[in-house]
This record gives C-alpha cells, structure tokens and sequence, in this order.
C-alpha cells in the first residue's frame, strides 16, 4: 500500500507564490510518475501539472509559465511551485502518484488566492 501525504497549502494573495509537496510512504518497486490535479466544487477534477520518472512534463495551458513540477528521487516526493497566482487558482489541490502502474491520491490541500 501506497501513501501520499502533500503539505503547503494556504490562503495567499493574488500575484503570490505558493509551493506544494507531496510525500509517498509504503511498499513499493517503481515509482513511475506524478501530477497534480485541482477540484473546485461543482466542477470536474482538472490536471495541473505531470511529469514522467525521466521523462517529461506536462502543464494545463492555465498554467504554463506560472507553475513548475520537480521531484526528489532520493525522497520519494514531488513540489509544485505556484507562482504568479490567481484568484481562478483557487481550488482544492490533490497530488496522483503513479506507483507499480497503479494510481494513488493524497488527501488534497487547499488553496485560495484572494484578489
């Protein structure tokens, strides 16, 4: 089993900056990839960020340019680093890991950009 545990959330203001980490816990091979999706309430989860153990990253046109996904190999997490924020970033945040071809979730971390 698989657990995910992301931190960094918070209230911040528009134009700020916000970085968002995601730990995996548990028993496993490979550790193949990671995304970052959003969820506001009353509309479907959307992908944010993604990026390939190796491989490349991927952005929602929202935010290409303001967002940037890294990982830590040697700990097993990811980050993303909000910059540039908007009010329309507000959303509960959820980090996907990809772990032996399976899909896990976190726990999801809130954050509100005020205007």
């Amino acid at each position: 089993q698989v657990h995910l545990v992301e931190s960094g959330g918070g209230l911040v203001q528009a134009g700020g900056s916000l970085r968002l980490s995601c730990v995996a816990s548990g028993t496993f091979s490979e550790l193949n990839g990671w995304a970052w999706h959003r969820q506001v309430p009353g509309k479907l989860r959307e992908m944010v960020a993604g990026i390939v153990i190796g491989g490349p990253t991927k952005y929602a046109d929202s935010v290409k340019g303001r967002f940037t996904i890294s990982t830590e190999g040697a700990t097993n997490s990811v980050n993303l680093h909000m910059n540039s924020l908007k009010p329309d970033d507000t959303a509960v945040y959820f980090c996907n890991a990809i772990v032996d071809s399976k899909g896990y979730w976190g726990q999801g971390t809130q954050v509100t950009v005020s205007s």
